[in-house]
């Protein structure tokens, strides 16, 4: 049985769950734009305008790689924390307080070093937070596994939330907090650290609600529920076949959240020259690609969350995650398409006085939120059904561990590519994409054969 009962609908604790996880977004996402924006703003003195550190494009986009790769990597070398020894619910407030201490620092202090130090608390935060709650979310639904996509899918709409409000708020916070004496960049980083210390307090204060879910370390919550079962055990034929399928998905994670990062900074140096970002005297902050993103997986979480619902319990089941990927990269295929298009519509290489309208941008970024959602919130769903429960928070930081190799990578390609004329880039992009998501569809059945069920197994528990 679940540790939380669950019969119809979905409980407080994961309500309680999602909105800590909106929080800790909503500093995240936030700071992830404020980040390559403040190294690369020009340097003026007199605190009323630019402010940041004022170097180069390429410069701010390895930055900005570096937060969001070491928050993937932190989970999968700490995991084993929640695995073994403490449980994972008492581990997520110490995360939440560790991100706050880092944005705040980065906030008071402002130079590059504490940037780094930054990173480094806002990682080893992560580490503590992120392949933990997730956890504590698939455990609460251990008793009806169909309702695991629904739920995690539901999730990341809070996520996306967590995202919009703070991307949105961000684009217009540092200019008005910027002052003769105070930098806007650095209020926003303040301003984040204060909402994880709020989150760590949220989730505290809702233990209550969570029962028994996270009160001891997984492996240890298994041999209490099956005491037969050795928690050191090497795998079964079966679990090994299931952790191959779950670093192959993982794989595909890294092509996916490569080319999907990328786009980000392709779009914050192609948006300022050559699209029309005005809407009369207003000029739209690239802060708002993010908000566009998070605002159309708001929207579109509940209604996927409920096709997932409504497949998982057709005669012959859901789709395999693999079909799902296939038509993610092709759909991050299509985006790029998209990116094209809005380079013919200007006029191929035409000089920055063309501008493109920003409608394409709107449609770039819906386009693109689809095949996110078909991929991302999907994920932590099938490890936690068919993960190994001894190693559960160690399989799931695989997955999380792939975006780290994809945020990585990101940075060094767009070195490489930064000067690639955008017609070409978006082209070879998206062909790349589209050959691999045709792959993966033509080897789906077999790939989708690694996680079958052993006869008489069920995924839904007594």
């Amino acid at each position: 049985m679940s540790e939380v009962a669950v019969k119809k609908g979905k409980p407080w604790s994961f309500y309680m769950s999602s909105i800590t996880f909106g929080i800790e977004r909503c500093a995240y996402y936030s700071s992830k734009w404020l980040i390559i924006i403040y190294v690369t703003a020009a340097v003026i003195s007199g605190g009323m305008g630019e402010s940041g550190l004022g170097l180069g494009k390429v410069e701010g986009a390895a930055m900005q790689s570096n937060l969001v790769a070491f928050t993937y990597l932190a989970p999968v070398l700490l995991g084993f924390i929640a695995d073994k020894l403490i449980g994972a619910r008492y581990l997520i407030p110490v995360g939440l307080t560790l991100m706050g201490l880092g944005y705040g620092y980065a906030g008071f202090v402002g130079s590059y070093t504490s940037l780094w130090i930054m990173i480094i608390l806002v990682s080893i935060g992560t580490g503590f937070f992120k392949g933990n709650l997730q956890a504590v979310v698939g455990r609460i639904f251990e008793g009806d596994q169909k309702r695991k996509d629904d739920a995690f899918s539901t999730m990341y709409s809070f996520i996306n939330m967590g995202s919009f409000v703070g991307t949105t708020a961000v684009g217009l916070l540092y200019v008005k907090l910027a002052t003769a004496s105070s930098n806007g960049y650095l209020q926003c980083f303040k301003i984040a650290g204060l909402l994880c210390i709020i989150g760590a307090i949220w989730f505290v204060l809702g233990y209550k609600h969570l029962g028994e879910v996270g009160k001891r370390p997984f492996a240890e919550g298994e041999e209490k529920h099956e005491t037969k079962v050795k928690v050191n055990r090497s795998l079964e034929k079966y679990e090994v076949r299931r952790v191959y399928s779950i670093v192959i998905i993982s794989l595909l994670s890294v092509i996916f959240w490569t080319f999907w990062y990328l786009t980000y900074v392709i779009l914050y140096d192609y948006m300022p020259k050559f699209v029309d970002d005005k809407i009369g005297t207003f000029t739209v902050p690239t802060s708002w690609l993010d908000s566009l993103n998070a605002f159309a997986c708001i929207a579109l979480g509940p209604i996927l969350g409920a096709l997932w619902y409504k497949l998982a319990n057709r005669p012959q089941g859901d789709w395999s995650l693999y079909k799902k990927a296939s038509i993610a990269l092709f759909l991050l295929g299509a985006t790029f398409g998209v990116l094209a298009l809005t380079e013919v519509s200007r006029g191929v290489g035409a000089p920055e006085t063309q501008k493109a309208s920003i409608l394409w941008v709107v449609l770039f970024f819906v386009v693109l939120s689809v095949a996110e959602m078909f991929f991302s919130p999907l994920g932590p769903s099938f490890v936690s059904k068919y993960a190994p429960k001894h190693i559960l928070s160690i399989m799931m930081a695989v997955w999380i561990v792939a975006t780290f190799g994809a945020a990585k990578g990101y940075s060094f390609l767009y070195a490489a590519v930064a000067e690639v004329p955008i017609i070409k880039l978006s082209l070879g992009i998206g062909v790349v994409c589209v050959v691999v998501a045709i792959l993966v569809f033509i080897f789906e059945k077999k790939l989708a054969s690694l996680v079958e069920l052993r006869e008489g197994e069920t995924l839904v528990e007594d």
